[in-house]
C-alpha cells in the first residue's frame, strides 16, 4: 500500500489481523500512520516506512497479491475515516496486468526499495533511517522518478 494517511481503526484492525494470519504486508505511508508495526503476534509481519524527499507525491496505490492472482486499485483516498466518511472518494481497479506489472515494478517497488530518504516505523511510534547493506546500491526513489521519467512507455 502506498499511500499518505493511515488513521482509520477499522482498516488498520483487518492489517492487524492479516498479519496474523502471516501475511506479509509493506506500508509506505509518507504522513500519519497509527498502525504500529513489529508487535509480536499481532503485526510482526508488517512494515511500515515514510519517504519525505523533495516532492509531496499523491498517489494512493493498493496492491494485493492475492495468492498469484493480483489485484490493484489506486485512487483519491487515503486510509483515514474523513475520506473514508466524510468525503466523495474513488477508488478504481487496475484491469491492465501489463500496466500493473509496471506500476509496481516502477513504483511501489522501487518506494519500498528506498534507502537513502525512507525511515522505517518502529512499534514505538518512533522512525529510524533505513539501513543500507554493505553492499547496497544507494537507491533515493524520487531521484530514480526523475531519472527514468517515462519509463513506463517501454
Amino acid at each position: 500500500m502506498k499511500a499518505n494517511g493511515l488513521i482509520d481503526s477499522d482498516i488498520i484492525a483487518e492489517l492487524y489481523r492479516a498479519s496474523m494470519a502471516g501475511v506479509k504486508i509493506d506500508l509506505n505511508i509518507r504522513g500519519l500512520c497509527c498502525l504500529r508495526p513489529g508487535i509480536k503476534g499481532i503485526s510482526d509481519n508488517i512494515t511500515v516506512t515514510s519517504i519525505v524527499d523533495r516532492f509531496l507525491e499523491h498517489e494512493r496505490i493498493y496492491y494485493f497479491h492475492n495468492d498469484g492472482d493480483p489485484r490493484m486499485y489506486m485512487g483519491s483516498s487515503d486510509m483515514m475515516p474523513r475520506n473514508l466518511l466524510a468525503r466523495v472518494e474513488t477508488l478504481f481497479p487496475v484491469l491492465d496486468k501489463e500496466m500493473m506489472i509496471r506500476i509496481r515494478d516502477d513504483i511501489l517497488n522501487v518506494t519500498l526499495g528506498d534507502n537513502v530518504k525512507a525511515r522505517e516505523l518502529r512499534s514505538d511510534g518512533t522512525y529510524v533511517m533505513r539501513k543500507r547493506g554493505s553492499g547496497d546500491k544507494q537507491l533515493r526513489s524520487q531521484k530514480w522518478f526523475m531519472d527514468n521519467k517515462g519509463v513506463w512507455h517501454g
